[in-house]
């Protein structure tokens, strides 16, 4: 059976791999080598000069790293992966490899806090121009983008208010004038959406959130074109920040991606209850979640993903000081700035992920001072409800008193 015409819970767990080219091993083998040997100079030289394909280096390639990389990109639907040591070193790698001085990228108002100093304080250092482009209207990069612009940069849903962009059109604008469309993937998953189909040139991901699913692991992932995924490789990551996955972190990857459909489903039914709740309660004053009819971009959601996600982020009556309190009056849920996991998580965006924006950047950026974010874990939903409810403002809750 080919692969395009399996199931999306059958390619996770089956692409790539063949038990019987393996002594029949069912779980891929663990290549924890960092050099490899070859048959003769002649076959080494060949693979040196790229006419010979193989592994020379783990720096460079590995064969657990090669098994993840293809089956990310097969559910990506693009043509090649690059495995890479976290989802910074994604993005980091590839955006050295797309810009020199003088070059500019557009941005969205809204991205992780890293991202967001990475290209402030670590791009812009070395002469490229960045942009920020309200991209929820895409007709605004219309009026920004100009022939220095090469790479368009946005994340969708946004960490952590939960903005969307639409892919197909911002796409469709970019590649009027031949700049490069990233898109970090990391909220949605590729179960959820795949940006590649709608028109997107290059997709990251922190692959320490859904795609590792358990928080045992840091990691990076990009899936692109085999042209811009070699280009990648061989200088972004090879060259510029040696941001390379060790083969153990990829199994770690390659286990959580067999579960991904089934756990992502959890995590959208559940959302959405929680999300529901919140909407409902007169403590909160706002809700971002997709999957609301309210949602301000509600009908992009429906046209653009399959399920809503398991990340909501939502103000309370009261601000940063209501905010904090609920979140040390919680039991079960913990205080934590990660994401995806089995476990719910609730953070606050501009004292912890978002600290590196200023407060006069966190209003322009649309990340105001009380807003909460929560990741909806695989726990019982009516256990994830009541622990909200008895922590929310105007529940009585004996221990904290």
């Amino acid at each position: 059976m080919k692969s395009s015409s399996r199931s999306f819970s059958t390619r996770a767990i089956h692409h790539g791999y063949e038990p019987a080219d393996h002594e029949g091993a069912l779980t891929p083998p663990v290549h924890l080598t960092s050099t490899f040997a070859f048959e003769t100079a002649e076959a080494g030289g060949e693979m040196f000069s790229g006419d010979r394909q193989g592994h020379i280096y783990s720096r460079i390639s590995n064969p657990t790293l090669d098994l993840l990389e293809r089956r990310i990109a097969d559910l990506e639907e693009a043509e090649a992966g690059l495995a890479l040591a976290s989802g910074m070193g994604a993005i980091s790698s590839t955006l050295w490899t797309l810009v020199a001085p003088g070059d500019e990228i557009i941005v969205d108002k809204t991205l992780y806090g890293c991202t967001f100093s990475y290209l402030q304080h670590g791009l812009g250092k070395f002469g490229v121009v960045i942009t920020h482009v309200d991209l929820t209207e895409p007709d605004n990069l219309v009026g920004a983008i100009s022939d220095r612009t090469k790479v368009v940069y946005f994340e969708t849903p946004a960490n952590p208010n939960m903005r969307l962009v639409d892919i197909k059109r911002v796409s469709e604008i970019a590649h009027t004038q031949g700049a490069v469309v990233v898109v970090d993937n990391t909220y949605a998953t590729p179960y959820l959406t795949r940006p590649v189909t709608l028109g997107a040139d290059l997709v990251v991901h922190s692959a320490t959130k859904y795609l590792g699913g358990h928080g045992d692991v840091v990691a990076g992932l990009v899936v692109g074109s085999a042209e811009m995924i070699a280009e990648i490789r061989m200088f972004g990551m090879k060259d510029m920040t040696g941001a390379v996955m060790a083969p153990f972190n990829a199994m770690l990857i390659l286990r959580g991606i067999k579960t991904l459909e089934l756990r992502m489903d959890r995590h959208c039914q559940s959302a959405m209850t929680v999300a529901r709740m919140l909407d409902e309660n007169p403590a909160v004053t706002k809700v971002c979640y997709p999957g609301l009819p309210g949602f301000d971009q509600h009908e992009l959601a429906c046209r653009q993903m399959s399920g809503f996600g398991g990340m909501i982020a939502f103000e309370l009556e009261g601000g940063l000081d209501a905010g904090r309190t609920l979140m040390n009056r919680l039991e079960m849920i913990g205080r934590a700035v990660s994401l995806g996991d089995t476990e719910t998580l609730i953070q606050h965006p501009a004292s912890m992920t978002h600290s590196t924006y200023t407060a006069e950047e966190r209003m322009v950026h649309g990340i105001s001072d009380g807003l909460v974010r929560l990741s909806i874990g695989l726990e019982g939903v009516d256990d994830i409800l009541a622990d909200l409810e008895q922590a929310l403002p105007g529940a009585t809750n004996l221990k904290a008193a």
